[in-house]
């Protein structure tokens, strides 16, 4: 429902405002039915020449509404904050894994300016998609994603998995555009970190800079990680390195180290590791008969930490 209200006074919305087809707010991107989604984080008037027109009314809230009305409508833009951008950092369970360490009460307050609001994504929704344009930064709060790019074969390649505590949308910060396709494997929730206000913090607080430096090193070594693996390593010695490396990442959000459900299905693991889907039923049914891990599904039991190790000690050894 279009919710347009005087400058002074609150009116109750009008057939009129159904007809125009939902809502309006202070920011827009093209929606597939040529109408403009509104979402209260500022008027982009150079993406869309269409500048905001100073007369007594002003909009609010997140809705859609046909791109051509927004310019004839005259409408004050005035950016306030979404409906759910009240996010405490400070009360976050993610926290000792999103943010640094050791943060003052008054350097948590600081980050409150940081998150503009949270999202939820269904299982099997994109939280954005290759070529879209670049503008935010995701914390995942919640839930499991996997990132993808389209081979020059038209085959999807899996780039990685990705939980809680996590950032993901780094890719498009060079080209000001995504490289990938960011997919939630289960229902997930994100906080929506508008890189401008990041970089903005960034310049006021040194401290955060330096943490988002460290985030940017970690996604480097990682990269440096699954080159290795993709290059040298046999089957078994890729799903150990992957299973192990599952293992360290939920010990470290307080879960347990040797019990998980793996949220991606054995195609997909197998697209990340470069193996085919048989190598890689084969490698579970191998590490199970060694009394590796025990398998039920998607539910992993590592039943042998140590020898999930070994394999990759070996491999060193041999080396």
């Amino acid at each position: 429902m279009l919710a347009i209200r005087p400058a002074l006074r609150r009116r109750t919305p009008s057939r009129h405002d159904a007809a125009c087809g939902g809502g309006l707010g202070t920011a827009f991107r093209e929606a597939p039915s040529g109408a403009a989604i509104v979402s209260g984080a500022g008027f982009d008037r150079a993406a869309f020449g269409a500048p905001a027109v100073a007369r007594p009314a002003l909009v609010d809230h997140a809705l859609y509404a046909p791109a051509d009305r927004l310019a004839a409508a005259g409408l004050q833009f005035r950016a306030q904050p979404a409906p759910h951008a009240t996010v405490r950092c400070a009360s976050c369970k993610m926290r000792e894994i999103c943010l640094p360490a050791g943060l003052t009460g008054e350097q948590l307050d600081s980050l409150e300016e940081l998150v503009y609001t949270r999202k939820k994504v269904k299982r099997g929704d994109t939280l954005f998609h290759s070529r879209d344009a670049f503008s935010s930064l995701y914390a995942i709060r919640t839930g499991f994603f996997k990132t993808r790019v389209a081979t020059e074969d038209g085959h999807d390649q899996v780039t990685g998995f990705h939980m809680a505590g996590e950032l993901l949308g780094m890719d498009g910060i060079v080209a000001d555009l995504h490289d990938c396709d960011a997919i939630a494997l289960e229902d997930s929730e994100v906080c929506v970190i508008p890189y401008t206000r990041l970089e903005a913090l960034s310049r006021k607080f040194p401290w955060l800079q330096r943490h988002f430096h460290k985030v940017m090193s970690r996604e480097i070594v990682r990269d440096h990680g699954i080159m290795l693996l993709l290059g040298s390593m046999r089957a078994e010695e890729r799903l150990a390195s992957f299973l192990l490396n599952l293992s360290e990442r939920f010990t470290a959000r307080g879960y347990s180290a040797s019990e998980f459900i793996l949220r991606m299905t054995r195609e997909e693991i197998g697209s990340y590791l470069g193996l085919k889907l048989e190598t890689v039923s084969r490698a579970f049914s191998r590490f199970q008969e060694e009394g590796l891990i025990g398998v039920q599904q998607k539910h992993i039991r590592i039943v042998d930490l140590a020898g999930l190790k070994n394999i990759m000690h070996q491999r060193a050894g041999a080396i």
